[in-house]
C-alpha cells in the first residue's frame, strides 16, 4: 500500500530568464528586423522614446538608468582580453561611442541616415502578365478578343512561353465564350506581337523566329537565320556546322552572319521582366584599411536611436504606485542592455573574423584561411550557438565587397606540407585554372585534380567536380563545344 510522504531533493537546473531570452532573440535578428522590433517597442512601451538629443546627454542618462559602468569601459576590457588571447595581426575597433549610440546617438533620427551604401529601389514592379494585359488594353481589341488574350496571357510562364495548347485555352473560355480555333490563333498572333519580343511562343524555335521577324527585312542573312531557328536548331546545338551549311546550301560567311543573328535572340524573353524590386543589403559593420592595419566599425545606421524616458522613470522611482509603469520601466532597461550586448558581441565577432582572415582582405579568395565557428567561439570566449546566431543574416562591408559573416567560414583540406587550406581558396584556384586553360582543349576534372595536387593541394577528381558544379562551370566537353560555337 502506497503512503504519502515528503522528500527534499537538491539539484541544479539551468533556467533562461526573460532578459536572457530577449538578448538571444535580439542577437539573431537582422538589422531591418531589429529596427522593426524596436519600433514596435516604442509604440507599446511609454518608457521608451526616440532619441534626438546630443550624445553626451544621452550617455549620461544611460549611465544613470543602469547604475553601472558604461558599456564602453566593459567592452574595452573584454576586447583587450580577446586581443591577448588571439594570434595574428592587430585589428582596430573604431570607437565612435557606438555603445552609447546604441541607446541614443546624435541628433539624427533613430533609424539612421548614413550616406554610405544608402540606396533605394523602385518598389513598383510589374509581372510579365501585368505588362501583357496593359499592352492588350491599349491594342483596341474587341471585348471577346480581349477576354481570349487575357486567358492566353495567364497561360504564359515566367520565361515567356505558352504552357497550354490552344484547345485548353478554348476550354478555359467556355461556356461564356465559344471561340473557334481560328479565333484563338488570331488572338495568339496579337499576343506574340507584344513586348518583350518572342513572348507567347510554344517552343524555342518559334520564340527565336518571332524575334527574328521583327528585324528589318533587308537585314543580311535574316531569312537564313529564320530557317535555322525553325528547322535546324538541333544541328546548331550539336555544333554540326559543316552539315548545317550543306543542308542550307549557303556560304560560310552567310552562315556565320545567320548564326550571329540567332545567338543575338533571347531564349527566355520573359526573364527580362523583373517583377520584384531590387533588394539591397544593409551592412552591419564596415571594414576599412588604415595606416596601422584594418579597422572594424559598426554601421551607425543600423543602431536604433532609442532611450529610456528619464522624466517618466523619475516619476515612477519616487512613487510606490504604478505597478504597470514599473514593469514597463524594467522592460525598457532590459531592452537597452540587450541592445548593448548585441552590439558588443557583433563587433567582437567581426573583429575576430577580420583578424583571422586578414590574408583574404589583402590578397583575395586564394588566401582565405580555413575557419569554423568553434575557432571564433574559443577566441571570444562564447558558445558556438551564440556565434552561429550572430553570424546569420549579418553583413560586412569591405573593400572587396559586401559579404555575409558566414562567407568567411569554410571547411578545410589538408595540404601536402601539413597545413590546411580553405575550400573557398581551392575554389578560387580552380576557377583561375579553368579561366587560363586552352578553350579548344579544356582540362578534364582528372587533369585539374592532378594540377592541384602538383601544387600541394591533394584533391580527388570527384571533389573537383563538386566544386566546379557548385560554381556553375560546365564540364570540359561542354566548354569545348561552347568554344567551337564562339569561334
Amino acid at each position: 500500500m502506497l503512503k504519502p510522504s515528503l522528500q527534499l531533493r537538491v539539484g541544479q537546473q539551468l533556467t533562461m530568464t526573460p532578459q536572457l531570452q530577449q538578448a538571444i532573440r535580439l542577437l539573431q535578428l537582422p538589422s531591418l528586423d531589429l529596427q522593426a522590433h524596436v519600433r514596435e517597442a516604442l509604440e507599446t512601451n511609454v518608457m521608451l522614446e526616440a532619441e534626438d538629443e546630443p550624445a553626451a546627454e544621452v550617455a549620461l542618462d544611460a549611465t544613470e538608468d543602469r547604475g553601472e559602468s558604461t558599456a564602453d569601459e566593459a567592452y574595452t576590457e573584454s576586447s583587450s582580453a580577446a586581443a591577448e588571447a588571439d594570434e595574428g595581426p592587430d585589428v582596430e575597433i573604431v570607437d565612435e561611442a557606438w555603445a552609447d549610440a546604441a541607446i541614443g546617438g546624435g541628433g539624427e533620427s533613430w533609424s539612421g541616415d548614413d550616406d554610405r551604401g544608402t540606396d533605394y529601389g523602385d518598389p513598383q514592379g510589374q509581372t510579365l502578365q501585368e505588362q501583357l494585359v496593359e499592352q492588350l488594353e491599349l491594342a483596341k481589341l474587341s471585348p471577346v478578343d480581349l477576354a481570349i488574350a487575357r486567358v492566353i496571357a495567364d497561360a504564359i510562364n515566367e520565361d515567356g512561353y505558352l504552357t497550354e495548347d490552344l484547345e485548353s485555352v478554348r476550354a478555359s473560355l467556355r461556356p461564356e465564350i465559344d471561340a473557334s480555333p481560328a479565333d484563338v490563333e488570331r488572338v495568339l498572333a496579337a499576343v506574340q506581337s507584344l513586348e518583350p519580343a518572342g513572348v507567347g511562343a510554344r517552343n524555342l524555335g518559334e520564340c527565336l523566329a518571332l524575334q527574328l521577324r521583327q528585324l528589318d527585312p533587308a537585314t543580311p542573312a535574316r531569312e537564313l537565320a529564320l530557317r535555322i531557328a525553325v528547322e535546324h536548331l538541333d544541328l546548331v546545338g550539336n555544333a554540326q556546322l559543316a552539315l548545317l551549311r550543306r543542308q542550307l546550301r549557303c556560304s560560310e560567311a552567310d552562315l556565320e552572319m545567320a548564326l550571329a543573328l540567332v545567338r543575338s535572340c533571347h531564349p527566355r524573353p520573359g526573364a527580362t521582366v523583373n517583377p520584384s524590386p531590387a533588394e539591397y543589403v544593409v551592412p552591419d559593420v564596415f571594414v576599412r584599411r588604415t595606416e596601422t592595419g584594418w579597422a572594424v566599425e559598426i554601421n551607425p545606421s543600423t543602431l536604433p536611436r532609442v532611450r529610456v524616458n528619464q522624466a517618466y522613470a523619475n516619476l515612477v522611482s519616487r512613487s510606490s504606485d504604478h505597478a504597470m509603469l514599473r514593469t514597463q520601466l524594467q522592460e525598457a532597461r532590459w531592452l537597452m542592455r540587450s541592445l548593448e550586448i548585441r552590439n558588443e558581441t557583433l563587433i567582437k565577432v567581426a573583429r575576430c573574423i577580420v583578424q583571422r582572415q586578414a590574408a583574404f582582405f589583402e590578397s583575395g579568395e586564394e588566401a582565405m584561411e580555413p575557419l569554423i565557428l568553434r575557432d571564433v567561439a574559443e577566441a571570444v570566449q562564447m558558445h558556438e550557438s551564440t556565434i552561429s546566431r550572430v553570424t546569420t543574416a549579418k553583413y560586412m562591408h569591405t573593400p572587396r565587397g559586401v559579404f555575409e559573416f558566414r562567407y568567411f567560414f569554410s571547411s578545410h583540406v589538408a595540404a601536402a606540407d601539413g597545413t590546411e587550406m580553405s575550400s573557398i581558396a581551392i575554389r578560387a584556384k580552380l576557377r583561375k585554372l579553368i579561366s587560363s586553360e586552352n578553350p579548344e582543349n579544356p582540362w578534364s576534372d582528372s587533369k585539374l585534380a592532378e594540377i592541384l595536387s602538383q601544387g600541394g593541394i591533394p584533391v580527388a577528381r570527384r571533389t573537383v567536380a563538386k566544386y566546379r558544379e557548385g560554381m556553375q562551370i560546365a564540364p570540359s566537353n561542354e566548354r569545348k563545344r561552347a568554344a567551337a560555337r564562339a569561334s
